[in-house]
């Protein structure tokens, strides 16, 4: 296993797959033990048949003495053909038990990583990890199992008969044949790099599938199919030339080291057979030893080509590590439960941005009293969608403090703080699930009756009903349009009523009669309950109790819609520009 853990980084993920694997203690003593039953069977094999050619050759062919070594080949044939099964059984359990836990504690670590890294990481290249890698790891690792400790232990027990049968022939031969080891090693250490590029790529290349599939409709409408198939072409070269060189290099190991075990095979059958001439060696002796000779060898060949396998593996392995060993959202577990709000929310002298070299937000303060409904306007960029991200706590504030009901969001627990929000944002999520699972995804103690007066009170009990199964039809992507799916997202927010609301452009696909609809709706759901809106159609929040404009993550103005307006600031500038 040396070969394969030649570096630092090798020897980290080594041990974390041996502590993986060591959650299996059975199977893996299962596995050692079958293991050492298989290669002891397999070397009484060639005792056997020598003993049986030494009787023929030295008295004749007696047959009573062959048919008892034939019964002793074939049982001992049997027995390893058992315990070889048996090793492939607890070799398999092994492996998909490690790639199982594995992708489980990957998939876990998703829900506690910071939005942070799922905003600045391709999607396509972490379900690569999740997904391509862990596959590739359980190939190599249970060709390793399967392959690696028995050729390991043939070579010991080869060791030991050749010894024992002769001592001169059986030293020459454990001198020479670690040479195919060197070549073994050399060539493995200079394949590595080229792994590490295959599965780079193939990452990348995953990420920009995902891309192009989820943006095939725009892609479509700019015409923009050529220019996507050029930049995959790119990629698939340099997979396809990362992977041929892999696979190139790889592949020497393999005839190198047989080149090297033939000599050995040579150079043992021509002094076996000067012995045999010279009377101190019988052919069944001889015959004993090119058996042994080849059972030495061949594990050589078969472990070159596990190191290989191996060090695809462990390369796949140190992905799927980097993911897990990704710095987690700050504990909350010693924070308090925030209980039911009443709507009080205060910003103080808050400091943020995403990239520390750019500030974005500096010196924010902001008092909102129970039940007001404040709007949130300004251009692209200016920090609407930030705000929210501050108020969710999906981020945390470099300075200053977020306070509801006088207490730092941050002394207080996210899911707590995220049950008195309801969010209703302009991209529509639904889970693959009927609609009714969809509507109670926040409340699922919520009945069947209030879920019908949320879908009534959102506009969207009509075209629920008309679906083939209604409330029971299971959503896999086609059924409904955009406008369609924001509705459902909107009656999900009002079957949970939440304290708090927050509106980032909630029917932007929605059109302007159902929209008037709705807004009724809205109103009598933010009646008493705080609600920060953020609308890029400022005929939907002329009523807001205050109206913050926002610019350059600063709130440059506030006021009623009457007082903006007659400020001949930048919001009359905004509500002209639109109403002109």
């Amino acid at each position: 296993m040396k070969n394969v853990s030649n570096s630092p980084q090798n020897h980290g993920t080594f041990r974390r797959i041996l502590h993986y694997v060591g959650r299996y203690p059975i199977s893996l003593a299962g596995s050692l033990l079958f293991a050492v039953v298989t290669v002891a069977a397999s070397l009484f094999v060639p005792v056997f048949f020598g003993d049986a050619i030494d009787c023929i050759t030295q008295s004749g062919i007696a047959w009573k003495e062959l048919r008892q070594i034939f019964l002793k080949t074939g049982i001992a044939v049997g027995i390893a053909a058992l315990a070889q099964w048996l090793t492939s059984l607890c070799n398999n359990r092994i492996s998909c038990n490690v790639v199982r836990d594995i992708r489980k504690d990957a998939f876990a670590k998703l829900g506690s990583l910071p939005l942070q890294y799922v905003d600045t990481h391709p999607y396509g290249d972490t379900v690569s990890r999740i997904v391509a890698d862990a596959d590739q790891f359980s190939d190599g690792l249970l060709m390793g199992f399967t392959q690696f400790f028995t050729g390991l232990m043939t070579i010991l027990g080869t060791i030991v008969f050749m010894l024992v049968t002769n001592v001169k022939i059986g030293l020459i031969v454990v001198f020479v044949t670690p040479a195919s080891l060197f070549v073994a090693k050399f060539v493995a250490t200079h394949t590595h790099k080229f792994f590490q590029q295959q599965t780079q790529t193939r990452g990348e290349q995953t990420a920009f599938v995902e891309e192009a599939i989820s943006g095939l409709k725009t892609t479509k409408a700019f015409a923009h199919e050529q220019e996507n198939e050029a930049k995959f072409d790119e990629i698939n070269a340099r997979l396809e030339k990362a992977s041929f060189q892999a696979t190139f290099y790889s592949s020497l190991t393999n005839p190198s080291t047989r080149f090297v075990n033939n000599l050995v095979y040579a150079l043992v059958a021509l002094i076996g057979a000067l012995d045999v001439a010279s009377g101190a060696f019988t052919v069944g002796g001889l015959t004993k030893f090119l058996s042994y000779a080849n059972q030495y060898t061949k594990p050589f060949n078969e472990i070159s080509g596990v190191v290989t396998e191996l060090k695809s593996a462990f390369t796949c392995a140190a992905r799927i590590f980097e993911l897990l060993d990704e710095p987690e959202e700050v504990s909350d577990a010693e924070a308090e439960r925030l209980g039911v709000a009443k709507g009080n929310v205060e910003l103080k002298d808050v400091a943020f941005s995403y990239d520390k070299q750019k500030p974005l937000i500096e010196g924010l303060t902001l008092d909102v009293e129970r039940g007001k409904r404040i709007a949130i306007v300004g251009r692209t960029g200016s920090g609407k969608t930030t705000l929210i991200n501050l108020l969710m706590r999906f981020y945390d504030v470099d300075g200053g403090g977020v306070f509801v009901e006088g207490r730092d969001v941050r002394d207080v627990t996210r899911r707590s703080l995220r049950e008195n929000y309801g969010m209703v944002l302009q991209e529509t999520w639904l889970k693959k699930g009927t609609v009714r699972e969809n509507l109670k995804l926040g409340r699922p103690s919520a009945t069947d009756e209030e879920m019908y007066a949320a879908a009534k009170a959102a506009h969207a009990h009509g075209f629920i009903k008309r679906l083939a199964n209604g409330y029971d039809t299971v959503l896999s992507g086609g059924e409904l349009s955009e406008g369609q799916k924001q509705l459902l997202c909107i009656a999900r927010i009002m079957l949970t009523q939440p304290p708090m609301l927050i509106l980032d452009e909630a029917t932007s696909s929605i059109d302007t009669r159902t929209e008037l609809k709705i807004s009724d709706a809205f109103n009598k759901l933010m009646d008493g309950r705080t609600s920060f809106v953020v609308a890029h159609r400022l005929s939907t929040i002329v009523h807001a109790d205050c109206i913050l404009v926002m610019q350059a993550g600063r709130v440059i103005e506030q006021g009623t819609h009457q007082e903006l307006l007659k400020k001949q600031g930048a919001y009359a500038e905004l509500y002209n520009g639109q109403f002109a």
